[in-house]
């Protein structure tokens, strides 16, 4: 008997964060993303509950799938926890969420972990099923290796208990082979998660270095500093497709590989981020497929 064949893979499917401030006031964002592609907004405190519910519902409405960041330690009561998991499922249509730790050193409220959010119930019983929680391949300065991977075994067995479909989304890097390490590292530990990757769209390596700073990300602070040591890299912008092209290369060739997809982070802004997707062939092209649209409804 012969079997199906898989089929080849070609460009390795892509996600894109958006602030509440873009997806609320941006005049580019409609019809600038395929319909369907999943639209993170992320959340650092500064936009209030309100704001935050009314761009997610944008995004919704813009044909895009809202994938909205419920931060722990910033949620500051369980009423306003079960406030915006309501409000992004009842007014936006929302079944899918990231669940990060939220930054604080202090919590504003009575959540420390992704865990305790996630053991609320509130999920369950808005309907979220598909869940996201966060990936670092660089490490970080808040917990150790062990403590990072038991936290991500934990999520697992969150997800085969309740049914939810648990992912691993990464913040941005751009070490291919270190996050293909990282990932693989994952999968042999028996963690068996999708992994989605942080990569950075198009932008200055000025800009670069202060979103790296930013967030933390000790190694591509001086990965990119060792770039803008010759000074005409300042004014240069950082192409992806370093980081991007080996990760898609693996994806290609590793069937079994648990990295599925990337997330970009679009530090240059989301035009830059939109047409580089489309050239590269990660997202498809718009004016393409509504031509080929056409042609079906017309014969």
């Amino acid at each position: 008997m012969i079997q199906d064949l898989p089929l080849p893979r070609h460009h390795i499917p892509a996600s894109i964060e958006v602030a509440p401030k873009q997806a609320l006031e941006s005049r580019e964002l409609p019809d600038l993303f395929p319909a369907g592609t999943k639209v993170y907004l992320t959340d650092v405190g500064v936009d209030s509950v309100k704001d935050f519910i009314r761009a997610v519902k944008r995004i919704s409405d813009l044909g895009y799938a809202p994938v909205p960041h419920i931060p722990a330690r910033r949620i500051r009561s369980r009423d306003e926890l079960e406030t915006r998991i309501r409000a992004y499922a009842e007014e936006a249509g929302v079944d899918d969420m990231l669940v990060i730790g939220g930054g604080l050193d202090r919590p504003a409220g009575p959540f420390t972990s992704t865990m305790e959010i996630l053991e609320s119930g509130l999920f369950d019983r808005y309907g979220i099923r598909d869940v996201g929680v966060a990936g670092h391949p660089e490490g970080s300065p808040d917990f150790s290796a062990a403590t990072a991977e038991e936290a991500l075994r934990l999520k697992r067995d969150f997800g085969e208990r309740t049914g939810a479909h648990m992912r691993i989304v990464t913040q941005f890097g751009f070490d291919a082979d270190e996050f293909i390490s990282w990932s693989l590292a994952i999968r042999e530990a028996g963690i068996g998660l999708p992994i989605h990757l942080g990569v950075a769209g198009p932008a200055k390596i000025t800009t670069l270095i202060k979103y790296a700073a930013m967030c933390g990300v000790g190694n591509s602070v001086a990965f990119l500093k060792k770039r803008a040591l010759a000074l005409t890299a300042l004014a240069t912008t950082h192409s992806p497709e370093a980081v991007v092209g080996p990760i898609e290369r693996h994806w290609q060739a590793t069937l079994d590989s648990p990295v599925r997809q990337i997330h970009v982070f679009p530090f240059g802004g989301l035009v830059k981020s939109a047409e580089w997707l489309t050239e590269r062939g990660s997202w498809p092209n718009q004016a393409s497929s509504f031509s080929r649209d056409l042609k079906l409804q017309h014969g």
